[in-house]
């Protein structure tokens, strides 16, 4: 494990994911980023984890808390893929991620 990645807080989250490709989705986040140019992005709710943290999900590797949404309240993360069949794979689980800054 990266230096980086034995520091910082964990908290145990319920995930789900979504995608920009998703009909009803834009190429842009809450922040403004654009998913095209920066997909490693995932939605949080700021009164948990802060808007701009970097976070580590194993597995998967590192994200930027940039993107919210209606349903993620408390300690639940959407976390963004660019392929919509590999969003619904994904369903919804139970991770414990790392919230580095």
């Amino acid at each position: 494990m990266a230096a980086e990645e034995e520091s910082g807080q964990w908290m145990s989250v319920e995930a789900t994911a979504y995608s920009r490709n998703q009909p009803s989705l834009s190429n842009f986040t809450f922040l403004g980023i654009d998913l095209r140019e920066n997909p490693r992005v995932i939605a949080v709710d700021p009164d948990v984890i802060p808007l701009e943290s970097r976070v580590y999900i194993p597995g998967y590797g590192e994200f930027i808390a940039g993107d919210t949404g209606g349903a993620i309240i408390g300690n639940r993360i959407d976390l963004h893929m660019e392929n919509v069949d590999d969003a619904w794979a994904f369903g919804r689980q139970q991770l414990d991620i790392q919230i580095l800054d």
